[in-house]
């Protein structure tokens, strides 16, 4: 019988791997499979070696950081000394499993990383990392492919898992009805960020952006997604200082929101791939303090920030950061998407190549034939 081991860090990489599991029982039912992971993979009824509560915690405090070394120790030796797997899988969480590949492959076991870290956007000195440690890369960005290839790394493209897990667009009409929006108003949603750095230095420069906006087109309506991770107190300030906007607020109806709105301001990340399937135009800001900035610049390995543009490689969702990240600025853009019916089309037509780009069936199983056919 052959034995899986998979190692996941957090949340998305928890729900990639279940699907990922849940393609190879399909594949191979006498698989044995273990996992570092969270509900989504104990619900495919796997043995969990570890729950993942610890690894995901935000920060850089002593604890954190001896938990994780104490995590890697404990099960390095069971891999060594008790389970000794066929393959073992590691799927993002870069800072934790490539440290420890490094000490699984001193002990000679086969490794895979299924949504490799994104060294192509920073420390891409991590790629050494990767060619020594790793035998198989499963990348989920096209464009990862070439760069692995051409470092001599082995590796197949598998599409992005996000294509097979984002739901279909919302019936807008039952949806406005639902959430009290006006199905007459052309609704621009916000979305400042799930953490408490990202509302601090977001939030006010979004709603600024929304007054020049409802100046210009006062017939526009607001909303404003509220992550499960932002507490109420954290955003009430600043919402009652531009309550004349009338921003409704919603939580956890973030992709009811991304596949309805007109059109969106986005704090960068994965958000913006989100938007793209659905064919949503956006702009994208992110600001910080400024050391925190130059030290960006000084790790980045490509310029551009947003992914939809960096997988065509062309400058099609408005990128404003940091010193571009001003309300005039980002108000213009969006009234741009509201008034220029032509580049709203060219827009969303951009938006569907991301998505031809990404499609090539569904990842996790091609990931799980790609695991089949090598182990």
């Amino acid at each position: 019988m052959k034995k899986i081991f998979i190692i996941t860090g957090e949340y998305s990489g928890d729900k990639h791997a279940a699907d990922l599991v849940r393609a190879l029982q399909k594949l191979r039912p006498d698989l044995q499979i273990e996992a570092i992971g969270g509900d989504n993979l104990k619900s495919t009824g796997i043995k969990l070696f570890a729950d993942h509560s610890k690894m995901s915690a935000m920060g850089l405090g002593l604890k954190i950081i001896f938990d994780h070394i104490m995590l890697g120790r404990q099960v390095a030796k069971y891999l060594k000394e008790e389970y000794k797997p066929d393959l073992v899988v590691l799927i993002d969480y870069g800072g934790f499993n490539l440290n420890l590949s490094k000490v699984l492959k001193k002990y000679g076991m086969k490794i895979f990383y299924y949504i490799p870290p994104q060294i192509w956007a920073s420390r891409k000195w991590r790629l050494n990392t990767v060619k020594k440690c790793i035998d198989k890369v499963i990348t989920i960005f096209p464009f990862e492919e070439k760069m692995y290839k051409d470092a001599g790394v082995d590796v197949e493209y598998a599409g992005h898992p996000l294509l097979n897990q984002i739901p279909p667009k919302t019936d807008k009409d039952r949806f406005f009805e639902e959430t009290g929006l006006d199905k007459n108003k052309k609704l621009i949603s916000i979305f400042p960020g799930s953490r408490k750095f990202e509302i601090n230095n977001l939030l006010r420069l979004f709603l600024e952006s929304a007054r020049l906006i409802k100046q210009k087109h006062p017939s526009i309506q607001f909303a404003l997604c509220q992550a499960p991770t932002i507490d109420d107190d954290l955003i009430m300030p600043d919402l009652k200082f531009y309550e004349d906007l009338n921003i409704k607020v919603l939580k956890n109806r973030n992709y009811e929101l991304l596949s309805t709105s007109d059109a969106l301001m986005l704090a960068s990340g994965t958000v913006a791939l989100e938007a793209a399937i659905y064919n949503t135009p956006m702009i994208i800001s992110y600001k910080g303090p400024r050391l925190f900035y130059y030290i960006y610049l000084l790790v980045r390995c490509i310029k551009r920030v947003c992914l939809p543009n960096i997988i065509l490689d062309e400058d099609i969702v408005p990128e404003l950061v940091q010193n571009k990240a001003k309300s005039e600025i980002i108000s213009d853009e969006l009234c741009k998407i509201l008034e220029d019916e032509s580049y709203k089309r060219e827009f969303v037509n951009k938006l569907q190549h991301v998505v031809n780009a990404l499609t090539v069936g569904n990842s996790a199983e091609n990931a799980a034939r790609i695991i089949i056919q090598n182990i």
